[in-house]
């Protein structure tokens, strides 16, 4: 607890893991769901384009916070 109230630890990347698996969970039932309403191939192509694009965004996000890891393990380097 105290690495997250003095900012030695990031609390933002669990938070958008999180929200990450929100987002996929959303896809997935909206691309299901428009199967089951009779545009299949429009949910599957739902369901593979708003899985990537949703996962290339996020990876976008968490490279901004691996790069200040990797930043932090350089700086404490002797």
């Amino acid at each position: 607890m105290k690495n997250i109230f003095f900012f030695e630890a990031m609390l933002t990347p669990k938070i958008i893991t999180f929200i990450y698996w929100l987002c996929l969970l959303s896809v997935v039932v909206g691309g299901v769901g428009l199967m089951f309403y009779g545009e299949f191939f429009r949910g599957l192509l739902g369901l593979v384009i708003g899985g990537v694009f949703t996962r290339v965004c996020f990876e976008m996000i968490i490279i901004a916070f691996k790069n200040n890891e990797y930043l932090r393990k350089i700086a404490e380097k002797p």
